[in-house]
């Protein structure tokens, strides 16, 4: 169920997030790096929020958690190749931190280059303990069983998820605001979510009324089976069959869209665990950017729109 799901990944994701080669996996902690363009969102403080957005290091990358305020970066292609579509990228973290490097700068920058904008979805998260140390035991404890997260009764995406399914319409909404200065075409505006961003893709798409993604991607998210509304998006996948999460659990998702006779582009790599992201490994995993590069393409979003 998706109240499981969110949970496992609560406990998983995190821990998974970096190439198996890599031996820097302290949590060391870093100031907040300078985000100039950062825009903070309408949808306004965390309810109940007491500890405070911190900043660490982790595998190579930076990660947020603890976040209270959403916001949203641009990172926009040079105006000379700029084909009006634009991207939402939505980290993931189980819901308790953020990849904010390996999961949204860096695959924004990439879909910049590919003249597409993109906009990293800073959401707001679930609170963990202010101290390095003590949230180090928290996942730790989580890992072997011992607790688990505080979560309101109910498997309705739309409960759990409410808060960031309400950052992620703001960011849409805000998009579209600024279509005109941002050179981006309203219409042709999608999500692109690795984790639990991939839940809120999916939940974003599923309940989030007036976002509307053009069309989604869904990369190491769960691949449950859903309800598909008629007018559902294109969808890519991206998954490694080893995957310790999700690689074992069907793909009742795949299924769903194909009766739905949506369109769908499925990858199931063979190698590449969990949390790939942008991560340069020696499994093909690594070359699932250039295949939905390769997709937004076929779908004429490389491309001006005629």
């Amino acid at each position: 169920m998706m109240k499981t799901r969110l949970l496992i990944a609560t406990v998983i994701a995190y821990a998974l997030a970096a190439p198996v080669h890599a031996q820097n996996d302290k949590m060391t902690p870093i100031a907040a790096p300078a985000q100039p363009n950062a825009i903070v969102l309408n949808t306004g403080p965390l309810p109940g929020a007491k500890a405070q957005e911190s900043w660490h290091s982790q595998y190579g990358s930076v990660f947020a958690r603890n976040v209270t305020v959403a916001t949203l970066t641009p990172f926009l292609p040079d105006p000379a190749k700029a084909t009006g579509a634009a991207v939402i990228v939505a980290p993931g973290g189980g819901f308790r931190t953020l990849s904010m490097n390996n999961e949204g700068w860096d695959v924004a920058k990439a879909l910049a280059d590919k003249g597409v904008a993109a906009f990293v979805l800073k959401y707001r998260l679930n609170q963990t303990p202010q101290d390095m140390d003590a949230f180090a035991d928290e996942m730790a404890k989580m890992f072997s069983g011992a607790s688990r997260p505080n979560r309101p009764p109910t498997d309705n995406p739309a409960v759990t998820l409410a808060p960031q399914i309400a950052d992620a319409r703001a960011a849409f909404a805000l998009v579209r605001a600024r279509a005109g200065a941002w050179h981006v075409d309203p219409d042709r505006i999608g999500m692109l979510g690795f984790s639990a961003g991939a839940m809120l893709t999916m939940a974003t798409t599923l309940y989030g009324q007036d976002a509307k993604p053009a069309f989604i991607g869904d990369i190491y998210g769960p691949l449950a089976a859903v309800k598909v509304p008629a007018d559902a998006p294109p969808l890519f996948i991206g998954l490694a069959a080893d995957d310790p999460l999700f690689g074992n659990g069907g793909f009742g998702l795949v299924d769903s869209w194909r009766a739905a006779k949506r369109p769908v582009e499925f990858h199931l790599f063979e190698q590449g665990g969990h949390g790939f992201g942008m991560y340069q490994k020696t499994t093909t995993s690594t070359g699932w950017f250039d295949a939905f590069a390769r997709w937004l393409g076929m779908h004429g979003y490389l491309k001006p729109k005629a």
